[in-house]
């Protein structure tokens, strides 16, 4: 800032507000990129490395001689042509044909110029240039969708025949090759050969990119997606081998850190869990149809894995919603553990990953009891810890807000503690949310001990994400019964019990809540099946607003319960290692299913 503005500033404001509060900005703006680069720092030392060596070389990518040493022998086939065993989304497709483009929540109609249209969202340029979308192209079927699919990659072709950021980005990159290879049979083995050969030049080229950069400054999910780009080129087009064989050490090294011991993914995202198992199970069948050996590692990582999303699923066959997560669709889920080929084994406990399931009846408890994911694999971390989700059947009563991705409106709601089914102490997250969806100021001891006696399971559990904050520690017990059909939850909050304390419970849209006249139980009415009573003991009642984002694409209204702390009472009473007398706040709550003649 110049002295002149300065001065300005002091004539505008005699008492020097103003120039304090630019100051103010200004000391907010430098902490902030402190924060960002402290939190990069932090991240493990070979991703620091790789993303500094990326943005190193980065501006040379759209010189020219970069682009003429993209060139090289010509690929003249196609050796092998994946079977892509995903379904698309035909309504979705049609849309595309009537040059509607309904990506990451915004549709565009008939953007110009099509790849690079002002002011689409970036979420909305990644998906286009993935071309994912042309699945549902495929759905659709018939001649004039094989020609929309031919036009359009081949409008992308000319369009992006040299390094652009937006187009060029290692994971994306990835994508589009696995979809271009993976739909080859739909949209390019009936083209001409002039068409045939371009498509082959610029997936080599874009390979031959791919290859160079990796990891790129990547990681976790991303990483994986972008790998499987790599190897999907090496594997279908004769002379790339060596590129086949780079992508599977780079996955051999990927998957030894990214799969925990007990089989889950390390973001700890029922989603991602979801893509990379997906990913995984591709590359295996790209591996056997090629007559390749499949590595150890990536069967056993897809043995482990499957158990894992097993446990993340509700009663519906839909994913739990942690850390970015949507439902998905049950059949889809259901033809991927098909495709795992695993025993169907099933997992309760996961003390590595994380999460614990309590099952009992027909009720299905998902408890989110563990540390959130660590720097470099946080960029879809929630601050939800100590949150559950409650299904009965197919119904889901108890739900996390979810997330909708790339979707800036709810970038930052959708990852506060208030959006999950936990409790929030002073109007303040149990994790700082931090930049670029990482977090600050996790959490550094979150404790689970499970117990299970004769049907009944306990879980006592405690982080001590608000100790710096507030000298408090959470600690919340879970007992679900033998049938399932009582759920109980006491949340002791160990420190000063001054600070307020609110419980949120977020109801799925489809339930239905009446606070009863007397304001100590909720009548809890799900579409299907019997009722359920909610009742509070250490705190007030209320019904609140609140907001589904548990669908990709749909933002639903719906309600939560919440229970805002009372006074400590005296079943708080606790007392310190001195002898002496203190207080903790103690609240306590049931789920109780109702006497009904319905089955649920």
């Amino acid at each position: 800032m110049s002295k002149g503005q300065v001065g300005r500033l002091a004539v505008a404001s005699p008492d020097g507000e103003s120039t304090r509060s630019t100051f103010d900005s200004l000391r907010q703006t430098l902490v902030e990129g402190a924060g960002k680069f402290g939190h990069f720092l932090r991240r493990p030392g070979d991703q620091v490395a790789s993303a500094l060596w990326y943005s190193l070389k980065r501006p040379l990518f759209g010189l020219a001689p970069y682009r003429f040493s993209l060139f090289g022998p010509n690929a003249t086939a196609v050796r092998l042509s994946p079977t892509d065993p995903w379904p698309g989304n035909a309504d979705e497709g049609a849309e595309i044909l009537a040059g509607n483009f309904n990506f990451a929540g915004n549709t565009l109609r008939n953007p110009a110029p099509l790849w690079r249209p002002p002011g689409a969202p970036a979420g909305w340029i990644a998906n286009l240039h993935s071309f994912s979308w042309l699945r549902d192209l495929r759905a659709v079927g018939g001649d004039a969708a094989r020609r929309r699919a031919r036009d359009l990659v081949g409008s992308w072709l000319a369009a992006n025949d040299h390094y652009s950021a937006a187009a060029w980005q290692p994971v994306i990159l990835g994508q589009r090759l696995t979809n271009w290879l993976g739909q080859y049979e739909f949209f390019a083995a009936s083209a001409d050969v002039a068409f045939r050969h371009r498509l082959l030049e610029g997936m080599v080229q874009q390979a031959r990119h791919l290859s160079r950069v990796l990891p790129g400054g990547l990681a976790g999910c991303d990483l994986i997606m972008a790998l499987q780009g790599l190897i999907s080129v090496g594997a279908c087009i004769p002379g790339c081998e060596s590129w086949l064989e780079r992508g599977l050490a780079l996955l051999e090294r990927e998957l030894a850190k990214q799969i925990l011991a007990d089989g889950g993914h390390i973001e700890r995202s029922p989603s991602r869990h979801l893509k990379v198992l997906r990913a995984l199970i591709d590359i295996r069948a790209l591996l056997h149809a090629s007559g390749k050996p499949v590595p150890p590692s990536l069967a056993t990582a897809i043995e482990n894995m499957a158990p894992i999303l097993r446990l993340l699923r509700h009663g519906d066959g839909g994913l739990s919603l942690f850390n970015g997560s949507n439902e998905d669709t049950g059949w889809q889920i259901d033809m991927i553990l098909q495709r795992a080929d695993g025993a169907a084994r099933s997992l309760l406990n996961a003390p590595h990953s994380g999460f614990q399931r309590l099952q009992a009846g027909r009720s299905v408890v998902i408890v989110d009891a563990g540390r959130p994911p660590q720097p470099g694999y946080d960029r879809n971390a929630h601050a939800g810890t100590l949150g559950f989700e409650l299904s009965a059947g197919r119904e889901r009563l108890i739900v996390n807000c979810g997330a909708q991705a790339n979707h800036p409106n709810w970038q930052w709601v959708q990852r506060s503690t208030a959006a999950h089914t936990t409790a929030v102490l002073g109007d303040t997250n149990s994790s700082q949310l931090g930049p670029q969806a990482s977090l600050f100021k996790t959490p550094r001891n979150v404790a689970c001990r499970r117990e299970e006696v004769e049907g009944n399971t306990w879980l006592d559990m405690s982080h001590d994400g608000y100790r710096d904050a507030f000298g408090v520690i959470h600690h919340r017990r879970l007992f679900l019964s033998s049938t399932g059909d009582d759920l109980r939850g006491e949340d002791r909050f160990e420190g000063d019990g001054a600070h307020p304390v609110v419980l949120r419970f977020h109801l799925h849209p489809d339930v239905t809540a009446s606070l009863a006249a007397s304001g100590d139980n909720v009548l809890l009415r799900p579409a299907k099946g019997a009722g359920w009573q909610f009742r509070a003991r250490g705190g007030t009642l209320s019904l609140e607003q609140s907001i589904y984002l548990g669908r990709a694409g749909e933002v639903r209204r719906c309600e939560q319960i919440v229970v805002t702390s009372d006074a400590p009472s005296s079943d708080g009473l606790t007392e310190d290692a001195d002898g002496t007398a203190s207080q903790d706040l103690l609240i306590k709550w049931a789920i109780k299913r109702m006497t009904s003649n319905k089955t649920g």
